[in-house]
């Protein structure tokens, strides 16, 4: 459970990191579920925060982002174990075994945008606002889950000799497993004066950066759609370039998945940010594409006016009171014998009048 690692180039001698971050219950909880549990948490609430600002209700919110969290840990699995069948195809019981790792993040973000889509129409959630709010909340997830990859000391890339290298005896060893690197290039590693690239610490920096572009974006966005656009360009930029330097990448033939989505996603997305730029600017109009918070539907949200209220069960009809005038009005009547006492009465003081 124990790895040592060393960043020669940055004068940090070598350390031991842990996977195991505590026991419970005399089970191991690893740093890597750890990581991964506070980053999930810190992007729920930042997206919590936030909800008023595109025009949505946050309790719905949550129960969208926890539907949608659930279908992105599905698509993480099912899209690494299609990519990597020759591992599971005489062991299908290992497909359900994620405990033991395999996940891709693009199929989390597919898997997380499809039932999240789903739960929008259910939860009566516009897509578009609740699109462009959870994207900055990914990079702030995802930028804290890639130090999991650095506690396991997984996800780096290829050998280099540069300032930022990372020495371990286990990437060493799983190069050379690999086929990768020779007897001479692992020993030179293990000596600090070759490395392995760091890309967990690229990634992670590269998302940290970009939510907090996208959370300084927020204000100033024109229309529904376009954070979501802004999100799949600057994710997939670096990914298209990191992902070349990754030694596990996930391949069809001699293609590196990830690497091409990431291009192509990066390609479609500026282009359709610089079409509904022009698009925009040529109708010369404030009310064009106008922002969902800006409508009554979505001011009704958050006057909390939109969305039914939840009647009471089995409440009783409670009768009125009576009034105070009817209260009177029910004292004042006489019973048949007061009314002749009363009739006497009269009749007496006639006759004594003449």
């Amino acid at each position: 459970m124990e790895q040592i690692v060393s960043f020669p180039g940055l004068g940090i001698g070598e350390f031991t990191l842990n996977r195991v971050a505590f026991s419970l219950f005399g089970k191991p909880i690893y740093w890597y579920g750890v990581i991964i549990a506070v980053g999930f948490l810190l992007a729920i609430t930042y997206a919590i925060k936030r909800s008023k600002e595109f025009g949505l209700d946050a309790d719905r919110v949550l129960d969208v982002i926890m539907g949608g969290a659930i279908g992105g840990v599905i698509g993480a699995r099912i899209y690494y174990v299609v990519f990597s069948w020759a591992d599971y195809k005489d062991n299908l019981v290992d497909v359900f075994k994620i405990w033991e790792g395999g996940i891709a993040i693009y199929g989390g973000i597919i898997g997380g945008f499809l039932v999240g889509a789903l739960m929008c129409k259910w939860r009566k959630v516009r897509l578009l606002p609740m699109a462009d709010l959870v994207t900055a909340s990914f990079l702030l997830g995802q930028g804290i889950g890639r130090w999991g990859n650095f506690v396991n000391v997984e996800a780096f890339g290829e050998v280099t000799a540069g300032p930022l290298r990372m020495c371990s005896p286990s990437a060493a060893n799983y190069l050379l497993n690999q086929g990768l690197i020779d007897n001479a290039t692992a020993q030179q590693i293990l000596e600090g004066t070759l490395g392995v690239q760091p890309t967990f610490f690229y990634e992670s920096v590269w998302c940290l950066l970009g939510f907090l572009v996208l959370a300084w974006f927020t204000k100033k966005r024109r229309y529904d759609g376009q954070m979501t656009l802004l999100y799949a360009a600057w994710y997939g930029a670096e990914r298209a370039i990191v992902e070349g330097m990754r030694t596990d990448s996930l391949m069809w033939g001699s293609v590196r998945v990830s690497q091409a989505l990431a291009a192509f996603l990066t390609v479609v997305s500026v282009a359709a940010l610089l079409y509904f730029h022009f698009k925009i600017k040529k109708a010369n109009d404030s009310e064009y594409m106008r922002l969902y918070v800006y409508s009554e539907e979505a001011q009704a949200i958050l006057r909390g006016e939109f969305y039914p209220k939840k009647k009471t069960e089995n409440a009783e009809e409670q009768v009125p009171a009576p009034q105070p005038e009817e209260a009177v009005q029910e004292s004042s009547q006489e019973t048949p014998t007061q009314q002749e006492e009363t009739a006497s009465a009269v009749q007496e003081e006639g006759s004594g009048q003449g």
